[in-house]
């Protein structure tokens, strides 16, 4: 009992110690596991126990026999299985064939490679070799995201890093499950026939029951089967229901099922989603807070011994100097990212949960088996976890700032609310090179969002998923666009330091309207107009319209007629390159028009020489 709950007392701890020092959870983690396990074992215990045994003579401690790996097993299957809730397609309409390769072309050199590495410095044979490069073909979404979460980047660059990470996992454990089938049957004559049948049913099943039970689910909440306080658990039956389900018809098939089954219910119209999300990241937290202290508590300091040479530093410098940058190149070649965009993917690929679980697992049976070498596995895997998270957590920002991928003026827009004024506003905005995202609260507003083609989060501003949103790296600017002025200052107030940096922005209320020498710093627009103006205006001429400006005297007789016409209402100046500014309700602040600059206004068309 005391040792269950001084693992989870722990997980925690370390959890904040990450968030506090912002780096990834698994580094402390990892730290503490060894510490209570392999270090305590040896330094510090006077009897030379550990202070967490998760396994003792095989049928002893915290999960005899088995029980460990079946519970990793179980974890990893929700820890995937969120982060395909979290995928969305519109997040790569710009780099979805680099992600494919990188699965694919990338995970076949990072296998050839580092299987040839391993054979050659530690005189593996071929068949451990290639068993442990399939376990570190894998990089980690639970390592990455932390990374990304503090690197202002383009979304091109964090969409491909997040979704490598979640889409190889799967990829990375077949591929090891089928060296470690090979391993087993001792090179079989009939393997090649065998591997292949099995492969297919890995997939054949695992997209089947993923999509199948994603489909189910989404129907059972969208039509009240489910009541509300037995959602989130329900939907996690139905996780731990889809992967056993899978892995009896097809062994190892549950991971792709779990991960396509999130990846399907993420991009449906899924009533609760923002619920169903809360619940599995909490829960993926405390998963991920067991699961690394138990494994790094499962090392003998005989196994770390093992890595006590200039071989180990030597690998480690081919897969992180030569493989993975191989893999990235080849991977985006003709793939219109930029040479320093390649240069930070090659940089940035830690290793995670899946590789260090599925380690323990095969590197202890096959001990069991008495294959010669297995003893290796499970330190050289984690050796590449600890070292490539140790290294990216410490070095990711520097490196972004060295190679020039940095974003020192982040120039997104993040509107709050996805009202018909915010959607115009959005729509126009897109389509003179801005990026933009919309936040709200509704589902239908967001949904009418995302049918014009606009990215939209579907959020509660008085949450913190917002701030842990690494797709929101790149803005800049903040503009609160609710129907409520206490939300609109609350925006400012909780985000505009995140993601105002460059200027954040609300509406006036009714109250500074009324009133001349109320008028804010942050006013949005116009002294004159708030929500209720903007919506009627927008429901009368839903159109943005532009006007060529003359000199600053014509600008300033435009605004005046904007401020006594209910009907048109000032938003940006354009100048002759297309970049927009920001009218503020300090509108007076404009002392120069240029030829070729344009007043943009919602409204009636101002047809009258001014």
């Amino acid at each position: 009992m005391i040792e269950l709950a001084g693992i989870i007392i722990l997980g925690i701890l370390a959890q904040w110690v990450a968030w506090r020092f912002k780096i990834p959870a698994i580094l402390p983690l990892i730290l503490i596991g060894l510490l209570v396990g392999p270090i305590a074992a040896t330094y510090l215990s006077e009897d030379g126990t550990k202070w967490i045994e998760p396994i003792w003579n095989g049928e002893k401690g915290l999960f005899p026999g088995e029980s460990l790996y079946y519970f990793v097993s179980l974890a990893i299957s929700i820890i995937l299985f969120e982060g395909g809730l979290t995928l969305k397609r519109n997040e790569v309409k710009n780099v979805g064939p680099v992600i494919t390769k990188l699965i694919t072309v990338g995970a076949v050199i990072t296998f050839f490679g580092a299987g040839l590495a391993a054979h050659l410095l530690f005189g593996l044979s071929w068949e451990l070799s290639f068993l442990f490069s399939g376990l570190i073909i894998v990089t980690g979404p639970t390592v990455i995201t932390p990374i990304l979460r503090n690197i202002p980047l383009k979304k091109d660059i964090s969409a491909v890093l997040k979704w490598e990470g979640i889409l190889i996992d799967p990829i990375g454990a077949l591929v090891a499950v089928l060296v470690f089938e090979f391993i087993s049957v001792e090179g079989d004559s009939g393997f090649t026939k065998t591997a292949f049948i099995e492969f297919g049913k890995i997939v054949l099943f695992g997209t089947t029951f993923g999509f199948t039970f994603a489909h189910g689910l989404a129907f059972a909440v969208n039509k009240k089967l489910i009541p509300h306080y037995l959602l989130n658990v329900v939907s996690l039956s139905v996780v731990l229901l889809v992967f056993v389900e899978s892995e009896l018809f097809a062994h190892e098939s549950g991971l792709l099922a779990v991960v396509v089954m999130g990846m399907v219910l993420g991009n449906s119209k899924l009533e609760n989603l923002k619920e169903l999300l809360y619940f599995k990241e909490s829960l993926s937290v405390l998963l991920i807070s067991i699961l690394f202290i138990l494994l790094a508590a499962n090392i003998n300091i005989d196994d770390l011994m093992l890595l006590y040479n200039w071989q180990t530093a030597v690998l480690f410098l081919i897969v992180v100097l030569i493989i993975r940058p191989l893999a990235v190149f080849a991977s985006t070649h003709n793939s219109g990212l930029k040479l320093q965009e390649r240069l930070f993917i090659s940089w940035v690929g830690p290793r995670g949960i899946v590789a260090a679980g599925i380690a323990s697992l095969f590197g202890s049976k096959l001990m069991k088996e008495g294959v010669a070498g297995a003893e290796y596995i499970t330190p050289l895997v984690f050796m590449i976890v600890l070292g490539t998270v140790l290294l990216n957590a410490t070095t990711a920002r520097l490196f972004a700032k060295v190679v020039g991928v940095f974003l020192t003026k982040s120039d997104g827009i993040l509107i709050v609310g996805a009202s018909k004024v915010s959607r115009l506003l959005g729509n126009y905005l897109e389509n003179n090179g801005r990026s933009v995202v919309l936040i709200d609260s509704n589902q239908t507003n967001i949904d009418k969002a995302k049918e014009m083609g606009l990215e939209a989060i579907s959020t509660n501003i008085y949450t913190s998923t917002l701030s842990d949103n690494i797709e929101l790296n790149d803005v800049g600017y903040l503009m609160a666009l609710t129907a409520s002025s206490d939300i609109n200052r609350y925006a400012i107030n909780k985000f505009g330091a995140q993601f105002g940096e460059n200027g954040s922005f609300r509406l006036v209320s009714k109250e500074e309207m009324k009133d001349d020498k109320n008028n804010p710093k942050e006013g949005l627009f116009s002294h004159t107009d708030d929500y209720e103006t903007l919506n009627s205006v927008s429901k009368k001429y839903p159109n943005i319209q532009e006007i060529e400006l003359k000199d600053v005297d014509h600008y300033l007789s435009l605004i005046d007629f904007t401020n006594h016409d209910k009907d048109v209402i000032p938003l940006f100046i354009k100048d002759a390159a297309g970049d927009l500014r920001i009218i503020t309700s300090f509108n007076d602040e404009v002392t120069e028009i240029e030829e070729g600059w344009r007043l943009v206004y919602l409204g009636k068309p101002i047809d009258i020489e001014l």
